[in-house]
């Protein structure tokens, strides 16, 4: 595998946003182009092992440190607008395109609040993409009563205010390496804005909601014992989607992070088969 090639994309308001590519060799023909977009408090360099997996299997793989996070400009963990994420989304997935070519098919995989963003971003219709892969995607944050309270009313009278987003990170993986790496790591913030747990919370329910008209082929991959986010909203996504648009695998067994788990064999397994049924070699 090529090693990762560091960019950035400036947004349209000046923004800089860093940008990752873990690009194939020139003579190898690209099945198809996978855009990463990461989790909440977390950053693309991350996912470089799975970038790896990519690759061997012949995707071309682009990640980007969302606004607030990583290598990437703003306040940690704050959301300016309501549609921030979407909006970078949008300028990354038309950079993209451009990188790839018109030829080359464009497939979301987003992980934790990055499933949520790409999920809303397809609701949405913000841009043609060719398929969705989502990995314990918020859509469901799991709030407590006096959580929703405060996320109904702190983002009216403080909507810039950010605090401890409260994820306890040895349930990230059982892998207890993960969980240290993800503890040392200095791009990694825990900071949440107002704003930003209104966006979790609003963009989960109405993406849920839309599930029973979902068009895009995608495929949902989630943890069963999940304790970041709930497993249940994944499920009930996959209970009133079409199945032969959105193909659904939980792991029973599996923390949140599915893909840094002690044994991610059958998650990578079952990505391999789903994207080798849709982009053949």
């Amino acid at each position: 595998m090529s090693q990762a090639q560091s960019s950035h994309l400036t947004t349209r308001d000046g923004v800089r946003l860093a940008l990752r590519d873990w690009p194939l060799p020139e003579q190898q023909p690209c099945r198809a182009q996978l855009l990463l977009v990461h989790g909440l408090g977390e950053h693309a360099g991350r996912y470089a092992t799975l970038a790896r997996h990519l690759n061997d299997w012949g995707f071309s793989v682009r990640a980007y440190d969302q606004h607030g996070h990583g290598q990437s400009e703003g306040e940690r963990g704050a959301l300016p607008t309501p549609t921030r994420l979407l909006d970078d989304l949008a300028e990354v997935v038309d950079a993209t395109r451009l990188l790839g070519g018109a030829a080359v098919p464009l497939v979301l995989l987003g992980h934790s609040l990055g499933g949520l963003v790409a999920a809303s971003f397809v609701a949405r219709g913000m841009r043609q993409v060719d398929a969705l892969i989502m990995s314990s995607p918020a859509l469901d944050p799991g709030l407590n009563p006096l959580q929703k309270l405060l996320v109904a009313v702190l983002p009216r009278l403080l909507p810039d205010l950010r605090v401890g987003n409260g994820l306890d990170a040895k349930y990230l993986s059982h892998d207890s390496d993960v969980v240290q790496a993800y503890l040392q790591d200095p791009l990694v913030h825990d900071r949440i804005s107002a704003r930003l747990a209104r966006f979790i919370a609003e963009e989960g329910a109405a993406t849920l909601a839309l599930a029973g008209q979902w068009s895009l082929p995608t495929l949902l991959l989630y943890a069963g014992e999940d304790r970041l986010v709930n497993p249940a909203g994944s499920r009930n996504f996959a209970a009133a989607a079409p199945p032969s648009v959105v193909l659904a695998y939980g792991f029973e067994s599996m923390y949140h992070e599915i893909f840094n788990e002690a044994d991610p064999q059958p998650v990578l397994s079952a990505l391999e088969r789903w994207l080798a049924s849709r982009y053949p070699a």
